[in-house]
């Protein structure tokens, strides 16, 4: 027995045309979408304060589903998806009327709700894990907190028929381990399987990063046609094994350096990748290529999970204000040097009360800052980046205000950009805690089309 598992998205601004292509023509018993970030609930929760309006799902929930319903559906392919974001009742009502409005009758479609704890974490957690400091400490500054479940409420849902699954917060690997669970009858207790099926599931959460995205080093790694790169699929064996690949006639690679660099990818420890199902156990893995764009993965092992689930605790951490200016020509560095400062005496003037000031010169310090060697050419061009952490949106607002007089106070030949977009914007910084999994309880709400 094999099952097919394809990746719809890898995150939230992902492409769309790729998961159509999976849904069409991928043979696919399941379709896995992945649209969250470690600030994304924060992001929304902040957003919903500002729009009540805002539904509080995924903003392209409508694109995705309308792409990929009728291949999902005339082919029989069930849907996991975590595009619930903060609202999985709504994104659940909103595939409802989507289906509603295709014509198609019948089909049942999961939420999963329980991975929001925000009025609860303070009781529920103890520790900050990056600082070791009481949870209390954030009280006053907490947005929204959310516990990653795992792969059983989404079993559950299948196991009620679901066809389709959407939820909050889950870790990502977990939306794919589920299919292998149920259809396999894998248990909590089947560590071994799971170490397998959350290993897959880790190859699969990025997208495109298995198939050549985020892969490319021109003359060391080409890839072929990067600019339509397909979603890999995922065959997965009951006896443990599991090819990864993509659609026939789609750009990208899956070959073994592309699956190596995604199997520790974002993998502290590869001997104990902790997934809310299992502890992933990454040093067993054989890796073979077997065909063209066919990868051979088996071994991954796994241990015990742990008894408690992470949570992450979104803060409002302040404002940043940030603008650019440009400068292009002989002496170019020079009069954006100058230029600095300028404007680091200005904020001295207008009394700038920052937490951290930078000023970059993009391309030529601004990724390695002081570690950047010296330079020892003179640049055609220079954009200059300006930019503070401030603990008030006036106070941030003053970056740009200052930016905006080197127009015509500051140096000679500056190129300014018209200030019409946004040039302040709020931080949520994110913390993390650990909750035991026994206080954590997911319900599942059944919908029919």
């Amino acid at each position: 027995m094999t099952i097919r598992i394809g990746s719809g998205s890898a995150w939230w601004g992902d492409r769309i045309s790729p998961a159509k292509d999976n849904a069409d023509k991928g043979r696919l018993d399941y379709l896995c979408f992945e649209t969250m970030a470690e600030a994304t609930i924060s992001a929304a929760q902040v957003r919903k304060r500002r729009d009540p309006d805002f539904p509080g799902y995924d903003t392209w929930l409508d694109d995705r589903m309308k792409a990929v319903l009728p291949g999902c559906i005339e082919n029989k392919t069930k849907i996991i998806s975590n595009q619930g974001w903060i609202n999985p009742n709504g994104a659940a009502e909103r595939i409802i009327y989507w289906l509603r409005k295709m014509g198609i009758h019948g089909v049942k479609v999961a939420a999963i709700n329980g991975s929001l704890i925000t009025e609860d974490v303070l009781s529920l957690t103890d520790t900050i894990l990056e600082t070791g400091e009481r949870t209390h400490s954030l009280e006053d500054k907490i947005v929204s907190a959310e516990v990653y479940q795992g792969a059983e409420p989404v079993v559950q849902a299948l196991s009620k028929g679901a066809q389709i699954v959407v939820t909050g917060r889950i870790a990502d690997p977990s939306i794919f381990a589920a299919p292998m669970m149920f259809e396999y009858g894998w248990g909590a207790g089947d560590f071994m399987q799971l170490g397998l099926a959350n290993g897959i599931g880790h190859l699969m959460e990025c997208g495109a990063q298995v198939t050549g995205g985020y892969f490319a080093d021109p003359g060391l790694k080409d890839v072929p046609r990067p600019w339509d790169l397909g979603f890999p699929i995922a065959e997965v064996h009951k006896n443990g094994t599991a090819v990864i690949t993509k659609l026939e006639g789609t750009g990208g690679v899956v070959n073994a350096m592309t699956i190596k660099e995604q199997l520790l990818y974002e993998v502290h420890d590869p001997y104990n990748y902790i997934t809310p199902d299992v502890i992933v156990d990454f040093s067993t893995t054989c890796i073979e290529e077997i065909a063209e764009n066919r990868v051979m993965v088996s071994g991954i092992s796994g241990k015990p999970r742990t008894p408690t689930l992470k949570v992450s605790i979104g803060c409002e951490e302040g404002f940043i204000g940030e603008d650019m200016f440009f400068y292009a020509g002989e002496g170019a560095l020079k009069r954006a040097r100058l230029a600095e400062t300028i404007l680091r005496e200005r904020f001295k003037i207008v009394g700038l009360k920052a937490e951290e000031l930078r000023i970059d010169y993009l391309g030529l310090n601004a990724i390695h800052g002081d570690m950047t060697p010296e330079i020892k050419h003179e640049p055609y061009e220079v954009a200059v980046r300006v930019a503070a952490r401030t603990a008030t949106r006036e106070e941030a607002m003053k970056v740009g205000r200052e930016v905006d007089g080197m127009a015509v106070s500051g140096v000679g030949m500056t190129g300014k950009r018209v200030p019409h977009q946004d040039r302040t914007r709020e931080i949520i910084g994110v913390w993390s805690s650990l909750v035991d999994r026994d206080k954590i309880s997911p319900s599942i709400k059944l919908y029919e089309s």
